[in-house]
């Protein structure tokens, strides 16, 4: 996967070959303007899929309305800014400030005259940590790939070619995306195979991981649920890996995760006390969630503050807290913690580092490639398929496809390698960071020399693994990737920056 000094060069070499067309011009300033921005992760997926509650919980704010208004029905993006500060787009060029708004304690942006339909995106700007390295965008529900209110988040994530056809034209506005599923359906499969080729091009899904969203509620709230839900996700992974449509697959109970991420010590002590009360009285409580904020129901914990307990934790939330509270979550701080990693949040939230974060300048230069390919092949001059073919060789280059994979296989169990083994391989591939010194376990720092001969050595070694004739196929393919991983930081090491070096060599 290409670096951004090397798309860099593709986008100034088609600056000149594309000189005639203004149109081209603009485009491109684009794409270098979104190499040097952070990388824009969008939430899709079917209507009431949870894109807003998980959008907050990984933010750990609550920063994007979830109610069903106006607000949700248009494309929103979150990017850190020093204050709060809403933008609504409006389709006649217009930019409207709208003011944030707190009703019962829910967040809302006020569109005053204006509708969802007047509205092209908002733009919210908010000060959070998550924030400042990735730019996130909530999009409408999916529910049809026909439907008006999916047409806004179609047109953002895999835009269909300008001619009319169905086909995406591969100028998606985001690097990658997080695609919440509550059951596979052949909508969910049909968007994901165009998001697909609209962000990866011929390399396929390099930025597209899914979730299982809202899986407490697979469960019916039963203290179970959440192995339900694995159990669920590890079935969408199978498909949906062998059809090439997601690197990954795992469950979030993004409710949980949000209550988690922002519990308040009030509510907290109010947990603790339900956590005193008798099994069989609390669970008579809990049979509905309306029976549980009855004001006659545990009268010694405030009605009020029992139905804030059910509407930010949900039933299998207050299970799951009463039941670590009971097991020694003396604090807060750890019953939170303790809440995020049940929740499903955190493995997320790995998997968004290891595959976007960490490798956040490879899916943006990537994104740069797919659109340039996309803008050569509207003409047909001799520099121009020259330029069209380097482009296409480095997008061909699809062994950071390749590490996801097997990082997502590794996740799961299914390699068969010792431990220290599949320790190494996982660090090879990327798993603990990118950078070459990190895939080889050497310290920071360390001279090009001893990189280089340690990567050598790491190639030779897993080539040998690979090369045993008693090796699994998976095995023996898990180590070619490993081999590849190490030639990879030979050869960057070895590469002189010379930018394109006239678009005719081959990546290693």
């Amino acid at each position: 996967m290409a670096g951004i000094d090397r798309a860099r060069g593709f986008l100034d070499a088609a600056r000149g070959a594309l000189s005639g067309d203004p149109g081209a011009q603009v485009e491109l300033d684009l794409c270098e303007r979104r190499l040097y921005q952070p990388v824009r992760v969008a939430l899709a997926g079917s209507l009431k899929a949870g894109k807003s509650t998980l959008l907050n919980a990984l933010v750990g704010q609550d920063i994007a309305p979830t109610d069903a208004t106006e607000c949700t029905r248009v494309v929103t993006w979150y990017r850190n800014g020093r204050s709060p500060s809403v933008t609504a787009h409006v389709d006649d060029g217009r930019a409207v400030g709208i003011p944030v708004t707190r009703i019962d304690g829910r967040l809302g942006f006020d569109f005053g005259r204006l509708t969802a339909e007047q509205v092209d995106h908002l733009d919210v700007e908010w000060p959070a940590r998550a924030l400042q390295s990735t730019t996130i965008v909530d999009t409408p529900g999916t529910a049809s790939l026909s439907t008006e209110l999916s047409d806004s988040t179609i047109r953002l994530l895999a835009p269909v070619d300008e001619s009319g056809g169905d086909e995406p034209r591969g100028r998606s506005g985001v690097d990658a995306v997080v695609y919440l599923l509550r059951s596979l359906t052949a909508t969910d499969t049909a968007m994901l195979r165009r998001i697909g080729t609209a962000i990866g091009g011929s390399s396929g899904p390099l930025g597209v991981i899914g979730v299982v969203s809202r899986a407490d509620e697979l469960g019916a709230g039963r203290m179970d649920a959440m192995i339900s839900a694995q159990q669920i996700a590890g079935r969408f992974a199978g498909e949906l890996e062998r059809t090439g449509l997601c690197q990954a697959v795992v469950p979030v109970a993004g409710l949980l995760a949000l209550g988690a991420r922002t519990l308040r010590e009030v509510e907290f002590r109010a947990l603790a006390q339900l956590a005193s009360t008798p099994g069989p009285e609390l669970e008579a409580a809990l049979l509905t969630m309306d029976r549980f904020a009855r004001p006659d129901i545990l009268p010694h914990i405030p009605a009020e503050l029992r139905r804030s307990l059910a509407d930010r934790f949900g039933v299998f939330g207050i299970r799951l807290a009463v039941t670590l509270i009971r097991f020694g979550a003396t604090s807060s701080t750890a019953l939170a913690a303790e809440l995020v990693e049940r929740s499903g949040l955190s493995e997320l939230s790995a998997i968004i580092d290891t595959q976007f974060a960490q490798r956040a300048e490879a899916l943006k230069s990537h994104s740069a490639l797919v659109t340039l390919d996309h803008l050569l092949a509207t003409q047909s001059s001799t520099q121009v398929r020259e330029l069209r073919a380097a482009v296409r060789r480095e997008l061909a280059d699809v062994h950071g496809f390749r590490e996801l994979r097997l990082l997502s296989n590794i996740r799961v169990g299914g390699l068969d390698l010792p431990a220290d083994q599949i320790a190494e391989l996982t660090r090879l591939i990327g798993g603990s960071g990118i950078d070459p010194a990190t895939r080889l376990g050497l310290p920071a720092g360390i001279d090009a020399p001893d990189l280089r001969a340690s990567a050598i050595e790491a190639a030779r070694a897993w080539r040998s693994l690979a090369g045993h004739p008693l090796m699994a196929p998976d095995v023996a393919s898990a180590c070619q990737v490993a081999v590849r991983s190490a030639e990879g930081i030979v050869a960057g090491l070895d590469e002189e920056p010379s930018g394109t070096a006239g678009f005719s060599a081959e990546r290693h």
